[in-house]
């Protein structure tokens, strides 16, 4: 494999010793012994391999820092007995048990008066549908016409039997004071 920098001819660069470029360019051969050219084939391939391997190691770590991330949880196990698991357990029972037997108890109360609050209320569609029909409006509202010409009747003959007790206690006082103008 030959590197691309190789590929480059030689008379296009500019030499690197100080004095007349004219001297140093044309050739490959004539400019610069054989051995340097080597020597500089040979550092510009190893220019390419390492730029290859800098590309190729870049690739390869660019997902470095997820990867760090991923590797650096730990997992800790940890690792016990049967009878510790069963006193936990227990423990665990003992705390939970009691309210769960108190939510049990509220239920079933509740339970109780929900069932109560349905009889009593079977009870009053029993009553309703075995009672008979109320009176038709028109007839309620008469029936209340009649009471309240009942009362005005009631009030009229109380008024006019008080007005006919003062008419008597007015006669008798008439009919005793003329016996008393006779005399």
């Amino acid at each position: 494999m030959q590197s691309r920098l190789s590929r480059v001819p030689f008379k296009a660069r500019e030499s690197i010793f100080t004095g007349n470029p004219d001297i140093y360019r044309g050739d490959i051969q004539s400019a610069c012994p054989a051995a340097l050219a080597e020597c500089v084939m040979a550092l510009e391939d190893c220019c390419e391999e390492t730029y290859e391997s800098e590309k190729l190691v870049r690739d390869g770590t660019r997902d470095l820092p997820r990867m760090s991330r991923v590797l650096d949880n730990e997992r800790v196990f940890l690792l016990v007995d049967e009878g510790t698991i069963r006193r936990y357990k227990a423990d665990l029972i003992d705390e939970v048990e009691p309210a769960i037997n108190e939510l049990i108890e509220r239920a079933e109360q509740g339970l109780e008066r929900m069932q109560k609050k349905e009889s009593v209320l079977e009870a009053k569609l029993e009553a309703v549908q075995t009672r008979p029909a109320k009176p038709a409006i028109g007839t309620n509202v008469t029936h209340k016409l009649e009471i309240r010409r009942l009362q005005m009747l009631k009030k009229q003959r109380e008024k006019l039997e008080e007005e006919a007790r003062a008419l008597e206690v007015e006669i008798q006082a008439m009919e005793a004071s003329p016996r008393k103008r006779i005399r």
